[in-house]
């Protein structure tokens, strides 16, 4: 079984290290697979695919074309505050802190950091945070989409299934950003849960493709769904990229590609590489017949 919707980190050249250093930080993580894929534009790509605190995710080291920033960033929630300064400590290593780990008044501990690698975590202590799923996915809408969070989440709750939005808190008078955007929001898309609010304030970042969503999907008729749903910027689309009209970015993906990625088969894999290459939404038969060497 593989989850829904898997965070994705671009790296330059750093997937398999910052892939070790996290699985090996957190519990109930590990390395799933490790494959390379040759004949890139990027050359040879290492894939990985490694969950952390039971989430899924996976990383490419794939060029500099795009890099990390904190719009999307990895919300962590902890039970000890030892726990929470070691991990913080080790995070921090090469990194740079963008909120101290302090005392806050909506969490006994919280810190907001970027480590070495450009990945920003939130990590937080605090009565009010769900412990079934600990990592949980953070957009923060800013630039030309602040404000827009709201707006986003009941579009994205009605693409998917088994979604919903579980709180809006928005800004009051002389709260800290303009009036009526979201403070903070909870949502969950596919039984997964996610986070997001609105920023007016000055980032220098917004929503790239250093940090995506892949969309596994069973079969073409769910790759068709949500491509016509996700897909806004024609221009953008690529190798099963697409990105949507808030500016993040999704990979709409077949199941079955992973399977075919990690098969250990280089002439079949560098076959299907050739194949998603020349494509921007993906046809699984398509796929299926290049990986199979069938003509």
């Amino acid at each position: 079984m593989y989850a829904k919707i898997v965070p994705h980190f671009w790296f330059n050249k750093e997937a398999k290290e910052a892939s070790s250093l996290y699985t090996s930080l957190f519990p109930n993580s590990k390395i799933i697979s490790s494959t390379v894929i040759s004949g890139t534009p990027s050359g040879d790509c290492d894939l990985i695919s490694f969950s952390i605190l039971g989430q899924e995710c996976m990383a490419i080291s794939a060029g500099p074309y795009f890099k990390i920033n904190p719009s999307i960033s990895m919300f962590v929630t902890f039970t000890s505050e030892e726990e929470v300064r070691a991990t913080w400590d080790k995070l921090m290593e090469g990194g740079s802190a963008l909120m101290s780990l302090d005392t806050y008044p909506w969490a006994k501990k919280y810190g907001w950091l970027q480590d070495k690698y450009g990945v920003s975590w939130q990590l937080s202590i605090s009565e009010h945070h769900d412990m079934s799923q600990r990592l949980t996915p953070s957009l923060m809408f800013t630039q030309s989409v602040a404000g827009k969070a709201k707006e986003a989440l009941e579009y994205y709750t009605s693409v998917f299934s088994n979604a919903k939005i579980d709180m809006l808190v928005p800004y009051t008078a002389g709260d800290g950003d303009k009036e009526g955007y979201i403070k903070h929001a909870r949502f969950s898309l596919a039984n997964q849960n996610f986070i997001a609010m609105d920023s007016s304030i000055g980032h220098q970042f917004t929503f790239n493709e250093g940090i995506s969503f892949i969309v596994n999907c069973d079969d073409q008729e769910e790759i068709d769904y949500y491509w016509q749903k996700l897909s806004h910027t024609p221009e953008n689309e690529q190798c099963g990229w697409c990105k949507d009209r808030y500016g993040v970015s999704w990979q709409i993906v077949p199941t079955r590609m992973n399977e075919m990625v990690v098969s250990g088969d280089k002439e079949k894999i560098t076959r299907l590489t050739q194949a998603f290459l020349q494509m921007k939404k993906f046809n699984i038969a398509e796929l299926e017949r290049a990986f199979n060497g069938d003509h």
